[in-house]
């Protein structure tokens, strides 16, 4: 069974993108040598990469005509795009997911083997944290506050007990968290 992971670069105010969509020239503060071996690391251990429609056709825009190591993965890995509009998808190895997102991610995650990752896709993300669905959440913390953005957590989620299991800095000052989620971790907020 596949292990699903949400990836994602994230302000100290908790904004994962800046005031207007794909404003990320703050990624800038996180990117390096040091980043990018691991952002490598990660994705030599990916069976598939899952994305929102929003963040698909941003990637794929990016990604398709990018080189060098990280965009061999990224062109060349498997991909799944949940979405309600998309009628087709063109990026190398993606496919779209038909039905309810949720629904498919079960799906996905009964016949794959490895690590799933769902990178940006805050819409997305949200439905799958709804549903149980995640087993890892890394967020790589990046030295800046924004003030005005697109929350990555934001969306009247529920409690959600995790469990610390690493932390990494990174010479430039970014952070990156590993959490998972604990037993019996989702319950419903307590109304006062």
């Amino acid at each position: 069974m596949g292990r699903l992971i949400q990836w994602n670069v994230m302000s100290l105010d908790g904004y994962f993108e800046g005031a207007t969509s794909w404003a990320l020239d703050w990624h800038q503060s996180v990117l390096s040598e040091e980043f990018h071996e691991f952002c490598a690391e990660q994705l030599a251990t990916t069976s598939l990469l899952l994305f929102g429609r929003v963040t698909y056709e941003g990637m794929a825009s990016y990604w398709k005509t990018a080189e060098g190591t990280i965009a061999g993965y990224m062109n060349n890995l498997p991909k799944a795009v949940a979405s309600r509009t998309l009628k087709s998808v063109d990026w190398n190895n993606a496919r779209l997911l038909e039905g309810d997102a949720a629904d498919a991610v079960k799906c996905l995650k009964a016949e794959t083997e490895g690590n799933m990752f769902v990178f940006g896709s805050g819409k997305l993300s949200a439905a799958l944290i709804a549903a149980g669905l995640f087993d890892e959440f890394r967020i790589a913390v990046a030295p800046v506050i924004l003030g005005a953005g697109a929350t990555l957590f934001g969306r009247n989620l529920h409690y959600l007990a995790l469990r610390h299991e690493e932390t990494k800095t990174l010479a430039n000052g970014c952070v990156i968290l590993r959490y998972t989620p604990m037993q019996n971790r989702y319950v419903r907020p307590v109304e006062s």
